[in-house]
C-alpha cells in the first residue's frame, strides 16, 4: 500500500486529489495538511511514501519544505504540484530532490501514475511540464529571467511577491533580517529592477505570479 501525504493550502484541491487516490485500492491517505511547516512535522509522525507538495503556500512554502523534509528524510518522495508548468519551477524543484512534477492540470491518470512511479523508484513530470522543459533545452532565446535565481533566492523571491515581510521571511527560514534583505538586493540586481512592484510586475509577466492572485494579494498587504 503506497501511503500519500497530501499538503495544500486549498481544501478543494486537497478534497479532489484525495478522492481520486482513495479510488485506487493500492494507496491511501495517510494526513493532510496545508501549511509546509506543518508537512515537515506530518512526514515525521506518519512516515509517508509519496508526499504531493503544492509549490505556493503561505509560511515557508512548498519548496524549502520539501528541502526539509528531503533532508530528514532521503527515502520520501516529494511530487511538486503547480500552477505553473514553465522554468524555472520544474528545474528547481527537481534539482533540490523532488522526484516529480505535476500541474494542477494533470489528469487523474497523470497524478496516480506520478505516485506509482515515483514509489518505485523512477522521475516523473506531466506531459505539459516535460514540454516546456524540453522546449527550454532548445530554445535560449527566450529565456526566463528567473532563471539566473540561485534556490534560496529563487525561495525568498516568491515569498516577496507573496507579501511576506522581511521579519516573516527571517523567522521561517532561521535567516537574520540582514540576511534576508542582502538576498532581496542581490534579486534585485540580477534581474534590474529596484522594488518589490517592479518584481511582482515581473513575476507576473513571466508566469511566476497568477495574476488572479494580486487583488488577494494587494488586500494583504
Amino acid at each position: 500500500m503506497i501511503r500519500v501525504l497530501l499538503v495544500d493550502d486549498h481544501r478543494l484541491v486537497r478534497a479532489a486529489m484525495g478522492r481520486i487516490i482513495a479510488d485506487d485500492r493500492n494507496m491511501e491517505i495517510v494526513g493532510e495538511t496545508g501549511s509546509g511547516e506543518e508537512a515537515v512535522e506530518l512526514v515525521r509522525k506518519l512516515n509517508p511514501h509519496v508526499v504531493l507538495m503544492d509549490m505556493f503556500m503561505p509560511g515557508i512554502g512548498g519548496m524549502e519544505a520539501t528541502r526539509r523534509i528531503l533532508r530528514a528524510r532521503e527515502d520520501v518522495k516529494v511530487i511538486a504540484v503547480s500552477t505553473c508548468a514553465d522554468r524555472p519551477f520544474p528545474e528547481q524543484m527537481l534539482r533540490i530532490g523532488a522526484a516529480g512534477y505535476l500541474t494542477k492540470s494533470a489528469t487523474p491518470q497523470d497524478l496516480l501514475a506520478g505516485i506509482r512511479k515515483v514509489f518505485y523508484g523512477q522521475r516523473y513530470v506531466s506531459a505539459d511540464v516535460a514540454q516546456a522543459l524540453a522546449f527550454s533545452t532548445f530554445d535560449r532565446t527566450t529565456a526566463n529571467p528567473f532563471d539566473t535565481l540561485s534556490n534560496r533566492e529563487m525561495q525568498i523571491m516568491l515569498m516577496v511577491v507573496n507579501c511576506h515581510k522581511v521579519q516573516d521571511i527571517s523567522g521561517n527560514l532561521h535567516l537574520s533580517p540582514k540576511t534576508v534583505n542582502s538576498y532581496r538586493y542581490r534579486i534585485f540586481e540580477k534581474l534590474g529592477i529596484s522594488s518589490d512592484v517592479e518584481l511582482t510586475l515581473m513575476a507576473v509577466r513571466h508566469g511566476v505570479l497568477d495574476p488572479e492572485s494580486l487583488p488577494t494579494l494587494a488586500g494583504a498587504a
